[in-house]
């Protein structure tokens, strides 16, 4: 029997690991042999995990929680450790998968390796080549510990290549995520917010804000709301933000008739707003991938993305943090001026079934 342990130190961890889980699920219910644990690194009563997560995502929620919770990275990080080290010694475990680049993620590969187990990365060979921000740290770490990199496409394999890694234990697998999408594009959940705002498929832009970085930046954050705004002509712009980012939005978004902060919606919920926009503007990275799935035309806040394939072949462009770029990106959203976009490969929806097949295999040698 083949232990798997899949950790997630984030909401939008679970997104990606979800196909994954459904894959054991199956194969064990097939007769192989092969289980796993579905571990979580924050506490139970997480606010982030909305009540209805796992069911929208249509996996159990986590067998374990390890209830950290704190605000230093570096405090989360030893506790992390210290938690997690505890549960691998009580428990078999023979493979540990972990996903991204949370301090987290890399507190947990360290204490994989510890204990001498077979540690797998997925979302591997990522980069910003900006070693001054925290992941890119966390990053360079876990992949150098990882015996197995799964890759989502081919710029994030040449990098964990150029960086040294074995070929052996590169595997170009595909986007996770595509898997998530094409799982629940029949599943989705139409909003009541659009009959409440009375607002049809493909007549609204939606906007999502969580960069601590963007949110401190309370002069530039009015110019870029006022900027886009007005650049919508009218048409209105749905923000379902987290209560932090509606706290400092809504001050700034005073006036400003056609900007709609609206509450939190489920993942289902959320997923339909998304795929029926007319545009997105956002600073997260997950979004912007899934607007590339979708084809639907959308502005990110910052200027890089570790996932470069939806700007050199989505529908994202990057517009940093400046008011008069993301006003030109929205201005041509309205007016139906965006680029040609395609799907990168292997967005096929299979990443979960590769990546458990090489485990299988890599078990039997």
């Amino acid at each position: 029997m083949q232990n798997i342990c899949i950790v997630a130190g984030a909401r939008p961890n679970f997104i990606k690991v979800a196909p994954l889980v459904r894959a054991v699920i199956k194969a064990k219910a097939d007769g192989k042999e092969v289980d796993y644990s579905l571990v979580y690194t924050g506490a139970s009563g997480d606010p982030t995990l909305e009540p209805s997560l796992f069911a929208d995502l249509a996996i159990p929620a986590p067998d374990v929680y390890l209830g950290v919770d704190c605000v230093n990275l570096n405090e989360l990080t030893g506790r992390v450790m210290s938690e997690f080290d505890s549960y691998l010694s009580a428990s078999q475990t023979d493979v540990v998968i972990v996903v991204d680049d949370l301090a987290s993620t890399m507190a947990v590969a360290i204490v994989a390796k510890k204990h001498g187990l077979t540690l797998a990365h997925l979302v591997a060979g990522t980069r910003s080549f900006d070693i001054r921000m925290p992941k890119e740290i966390n990053r360079l770490v876990i992949d150098g510990l990882s015996d197995l990199l799964f890759t989502a496409g081919i710029g994030s394999t040449s990098i964990a290549t150029r960086e040294g890694a074995e070929l052996t234990k590169v595997y170009m697998v595909g986007n996770i995520l595509m898997d998530t999408l094409r799982f629940n594009r029949t599943r989705l959940v139409r909003p009541a917010v659009l009959d409440m705002l009375q607002v049809k498929e493909r007549e609204y832009i939606v906007f999502t804000l969580n960069r601590k970085v963007l949110l401190a930046d309370t002069p530039n954050l009015k110019a870029m709301l006022t900027a886009m705004c007005r650049a919508a002509d009218g048409v209105k712009i749905l923000a379902p933000l987290r209560p932090t980012a509606a706290e400092t939005v809504r001050p700034l978004a005073e006036g400003l008739d056609n900007f709609c902060i609206v509450e939190p919606l489920s993942y289902l919920e959320f997923g339909y707003l998304t795929a029926n926009a007319k545009g997105i503007v956002t600073d997260s990275g997950n979004v912007a991938e899934e607007a590339t799935f979708n084809g639907v035309p959308c502005a990110t806040l910052n200027s890089y993305t570790e996932h470069i394939e939806t700007v050199k072949l989505g529908s994202n462009v990057l517009v940093g943090e400046n008011a008069d770029r993301l006003a030109d990106a929205v201005s041509d959203i309205v007016k139906g001026q965006w680029k040609k976009c395609s799907l990168p490969d292997r967005w096929d929806g299979r990443t979960a079934e590769r990546i458990l097949q090489i485990l299988m295999e890599l078990r039997k040698e």
